[in-house]
């Protein structure tokens, strides 16, 4: 009797699962598809008739992938509004004035351009990429496409996009070999880890007290699952360096990527630079034959190798 009412249970959920399964007629979505991509070709994601394109094709084809990623650009790109704002500093978001103007007293003011997001919009568009990972969860190009919208839209506070991306993490990192894919192909490690640390790069340039936050969370998630490596730890010293003005945690860090890497030359040159300014010549004699050996730049290499001179003789 249990194993017939388990049955009956079962084949009932499958009745129920049938009914509410979007019906999908496959020529006209694909017909659609066609009429999208020539209306954006001629007219941008947000042209006139891509809305009326969209709205059949979600009757034909309600959970297309491409449907949903179209409708999300619809929406995002008719949200958008570009202006022109004056800001403090010579950057603003990680990039440089359009121009700058006197102002009564003399002083430059610097004036940058900046894309704002109607709300309203902004939320609908939110919606339908949040559907198109929900459906396919191992796109990772989906995932980033939301990262990359909510970087834009809370500009100086990412909160809400260092969220996503520690989800992010947290996704890949819990079965790294699920198959994982961008924009259909197959990904690796090395992969992910680059794509995080544009993040992290993006979060640094950025420069509010909230973005290097989130460059700091990042780096140390991408640190629990890649404790190795040279790159995030690199990502740490410079937090250190640069938002604390912790020399003695920043060194921690660049000793730690040439214990690794004994030729990374960016950790060489700070540590080189931090014992210089910390007045610890036994430091800088320990790291300038490092320094000599990574560099690129001969000009360097020489100036190096004439300090390193001058300090032995001191020694």
């Amino acid at each position: 009797m249990r194993r017939f009412l388990c049955l009956t249970f079962a084949f009932l959920a499958a009745l129920s699962a049938r009914a509410v399964a979007p019906q999908v007629d496959s020529a006209a979505s694909e017909e659609y598809s066609k009429k999208y991509d020539l209306l954006v070709s001629r007219l941008g994601p947000a042209g006139v008739g891509v809305e009326t394109v969209l709205n059949g094709w979600s009757e034909a084809d309600p959970d297309n992938r491409k449907l949903l990623l179209a409708k999300y650009s619809y929406y995002l790109t008719k949200g958008q509004t570009t202006t022109v704002v004056s800001r403090p500093g010579r950057k603003y978001l990680g990039n440089r004035p359009l121009f700058a103007l006197k102002d009564s007293a003399g002083a430059d003011v610097n004036y940058f351009e900046e894309t704002v997001y109607d709300d309203s919009l902004f939320a609908i568009a939110l919606r339908n990429i949040d559907r198109a990972a929900e459906l396919f969860p191992l796109d990772l190009d989906i995932a980033f496409m939301k990262a990359n919208s909510l970087v834009s839209y809370e500009k100086e506070s990412p909160d809400m996009a260092l969220v996503c991306l520690s989800g992010i993490i947290d996704d890949y990192y819990a079965d790294r070999d699920a198959g994982w894919k961008f924009d259909g192909e197959k990904i690796d490690d090395e992969f992910f880890m680059g794509a995080i640390q544009e993040y992290c790069y993006l979060f640094f340039n950025i420069g509010s007290q909230v973005s290097y936050v989130a460059f700091k969370v990042l780096s140390g998630k991408m640190l629990e699952n890649e404790p190795e490596s040279t790159v995030f730890l690199s990502d740490m010293g410079s937090y250190y360096l640069v938002v604390e003005d912790n020399p003695k945690t920043a060194l921690k860090y660049y000793r730690k990527v040439l214990k690794i890497n004994p030729e990374d030359y960016t950790a060489a040159k700070n540590c080189v630079l931090l014992y210089r300014r910390e007045d610890n010549p036994k430091g800088e004699l320990k790291y300038l034959p490092v320094l000599i050996a990574s560099s690129p730049d001969e000009t360097e290499r020489m100036s190096a190798q004439a300090r390193l001179d001058v300090l032995k003789q001191k020694k």
